[in-house]
């Protein structure tokens, strides 16, 4: 299966070329840049030199179409939805890791990205891709969104217990925590080192682009459910996720016993979510450079209030390698196809 990368540039765009060359099924063909045109992907990423030097090619979208069977485009917000009206007119499957047709609701999108969103009739045409929860839909779809990072974490972490109905739906708090990585590969203040290094900041305070994606999907699983409140840190790291999320529960029967058995029935075919045992709660290294989400659970028989954490790696279980999971899922093939790596440590 050949595949393209728009955007290989990109971290995302580069994790994306380094997982694959550990897939038995997708070869990828070529990759594309709108502003180094002509230079060897080796010139940008010296690591990759002996393994795959492809020249980076113009975004031809004919060209592109009639060479490659999958296209995984990892662009900015704002560049995947000039491209792909063109590209879903072609006998081409995608799966868009940027933003764009995540929300199915374009004023919606235009209120939280600060610029215009898709057309409705082509995010009529996209499937979410959060590959455990949605795996009917992207096995008969040809056009993917890939969720963003914060939302994979989190609606992780929460879907066994909203789809089950087990909380206050008024009562979700998500604490998040994101490595720089997460910021994209063009600098800034606030990714410069000497702000980031030793320092810990909240950013985008009830304004994260990414809360009405989350509440888009809760709404799905159970209508009732107003809004969240979510709040992104910056912390002095290049990967990884945590998202700590309080919830009320409305049961007199809860028990730390019965969340771990809601938690583990709703997972038990998932190969890339791993439930901790009691009282072990996952940290960022323990996936690091790897397709897991790993939660662990609490609960406050005090307070009646859950805690859920739940941690990825934002390049991998993120973006790169759910796009992957999501390919897979496509084509047909095992899910965790090309995806079994151990993750590195320390």
């Amino acid at each position: 299966m050949k595949a393209g990368i728009v955007g290989v540039t990109g971290y995302s765009g580069i994790e994306l070329l380094r997982l694959l060359q550990f897939h038995p099924y997708i070869n990828v063909h070529s990759v594309y840049s709108s502003s180094q045109v002509g230079m060897k992907l080796s010139e940008v990423y010296p690591q990759i030199s002996s393994l795959a030097n492809y020249s980076l090619e113009s975004i031809d979208i004919p060209k592109i179409a009639n060479e490659v069977d999958v296209v995984f485009i990892a662009t900015p917000s704002g560049v995947s939805s000039t491209l792909i009206p063109e590209l879903i007119s072609q006998d081409v499957k995608i799966v868009d890791l940027s933003g764009d047709y995540r929300l199915g609701d374009p004023a919606i999108f235009e209120k939280w990205y600060n610029h215009p969103g898709p057309r409705q009739e082509d995010l009529e045409k996209a499937t979410y891709g959060l590959s455990e929860w949605n795996r009917e839909d992207i096995k008969n779809s040809s056009f993917i969104s890939n969720p963003g990072c914060y939302p994979t974490a989190t609606l992780l972490g929460l879907a066994p217990l909203v789809i089950n109905k087990k909380i206050d739906v008024s009562s979700i708090v998500i604490d998040a925590k994101s490595g720089i990585s997460g910021a994209g590969k063009s600098p800034s203040k606030t990714t410069h080192y000497a702000e980031t290094n030793e320092n810990f900041s909240i950013y985008k305070v009830n304004r994260h682009q990414h809360i009405p994606e989350i509440e888009q999907v809760l709404k799905v699983w159970d209508e009732t459910i107003p809004y969240v409140t979510f709040s992104t840190h910056l912390v002095p790291m290049t990967r990884g996720i945590m998202s700590t999320i309080y919830i009320n529960s409305i049961s007199d029967s809860i028990t730390f016993e019965s969340l771990y058995e809601l938690y583990s029935t709703s997972y038990e075919d998932s190969p890339f979510v791993r439930i901790r045992d009691k009282g072990n709660f996952p940290s960022t290294k323990e996936v690091y450079g790897t397709n897991y989400c790993d939660i662990g659970l609490a609960f406050d028989e005090r307070t009646k209030r859950i805690t859920v954490v739940s941690v990825i790696d934002n390049l991998v279980k993120g973006a790169a390698g759910q796009a992957i999971q999501n390919a897979n899922l496509m084509f047909g093939w095992p899910e965790d196809t090309g995806l079994q790596m151990v993750p590195v440590f320390p």
